[in-house]
């Protein structure tokens, strides 16, 4: 968990159905100084093979309800599963490992071809919390929803390798922030997982599930009715991060139905599952840098800090497996870039800072290095023609 102070006294107001609705996202994203921090990365960390990276996995408990939105939309369920190279009877085989790139590509492809922006969220909203497996136990358990998602991260290894979540105190509120490390544009398991995370909350709250709003980085779909109608707070689209925002005081409320002699139960029942895919280091770093990014704070002491070692440590284990932190942070970099600049409701200045660089001019050279032309010109030749629409 990262704990996070807000340098200005309040947060900014944001407003529906203009610019300002950017405002609280950018604020909660830039305007915070990280006091003391703790990165928590609970799964064991491997040794790979020099320069060798592992296939990310998730459970195929992702792909649950797939084929019931794809049937409503008039789409085939299997032609799409073996298109992505996934074999159709995954559905009715939860708890085994496919690679989380396939699934991703799988769900674009969904809404492609069924012309359903909102495919993710209707799967999210047929979603309970029964779909997380052995670990929704534990999760049901907790004495409060903030113990309930630190659960979750603690057990994010046996769920989902590319989804990263932080949890950030900010004032009186509480950011959700949510991010999958996969390369392009992947709106619909974003949408999925905060989707998810959002019905986690309702289910153990209920009525006391109360968020202040709901922040996509992406751009808004044709048609939000969808949108709207899932989530019963305010949306907001081209925002500065992934995640919800909430009060603070309600992940505090008590969970009346948290029993402590079942959630030791469940997690013996855990320890108990072999423990035989592991996590290489360099898959650490990348998650903390994602998270850690827009803040400013993503250097090679601070990840190592969250990883609770020692810096040249970290760097030691790295350089073991043909890895270096300055390439790790250029890579995320890349794929960050690849999506805002895209993106052309993001200024390019508000782009730089996302990245991490507190100047245009730095960003800008580093572009021009990376992708052989300006951030304008690559705005301009990678600027969709056209748009899908939605139901």
């Amino acid at each position: 968990m990262l704990r996070s102070s807000c340098l200005s006294p309040s947060l900014p107001r944001a407003s529906g159905g203009s610019d300002s609705d950017r405002t609280v996202g950018v604020a909660l994203c830039w305007c915070f100084a990280i006091d003391a921090f703790r990165l928590t990365f609970h799964a064991k960390i491997a040794s790979p093979r020099k320069g060798f990276t592992m296939t990310a996995l998730v459970r195929a408990a992702a792909l649950t309800n797939f084929s019931e939105v794809a049937q409503e939309l008039g789409f085939d369920p299997g032609a799409a599963l073996r298109r992505a190279g996934l074999r159709a009877e995954l559905i009715r085989q939860p708890d085994q490992l496919i690679e989380a790139d396939r699934v991703a590509r799988l769900f674009e492809d969904a809404a492609r071809s069924t012309g359903c922006e909102s495919f993710g969220l209707r799967m999210a909203a047929r979603r309970q919390l029964s779909n997380f497996g052995v670990v929704s136990l534990l999760l049901m358990h907790q004495p409060t929803l903030r113990q309930v998602l630190l659960t979750l991260i603690e057990h994010l290894h046996l769920l989902n390798e590319r989804l990263a979540i932080q949890v950030e105190d900010v004032g009186d509120r509480v950011v959700l922030r949510e991010e999958l490390l996969l390369p392009g544009a992947a709106h619909q398991s974003i949408e999925l997982a905060i989707g998810v995370l959002y019905r986690m909350g309702e289910v153990l709250l209920r009525e006391r599930w109360l968020p202040t709003s709901v922040s996509f980085a992406h751009e808004p779909p044709a048609n939000l009715a969808f949108h709207r109608r899932f989530f019963k707070c305010r949306v907001e689209f081209n925002g500065a991060f992934n995640g919800l925002v909430c009060r603070a005081a309600d992940l505090d409320v008590a969970n009346s139905a948290a029993d402590p002699v079942l959630a030791e139960h469940a997690r013996k029942m855990i320890a108990a599952l072999p423990d035989d895919r592991q996590r290489s280091i360099d898959q650490e770093v990348r998650k903390a840098i994602y998270l850690m990014l827009p803040t400013g704070r993503a250097t090679c002491k601070s990840v190592a800090a969250g990883l609770g070692i020692s810096m040249r440590t970290l760097q030691r284990e790295l350089d073991e497996h043909g890895f270096t932190f300055k390439a790790l942070i250029n890579e995320v970099r890349q794929e960050l870039a690849r999506r805002y600049v895209a993106n052309t409701h993001h200024s390019l200045g508000e782009v730089a800072a996302m990245l991490g660089y507190t100047t245009h001019s730095a960003f800008t050279r580093w572009f021009g290095t990376q992708f052989g032309c300006s951030p304008e010109a690559w705005r301009t030749r990678s600027a969709p023609s056209t748009r899908v629409l939605s139901p």
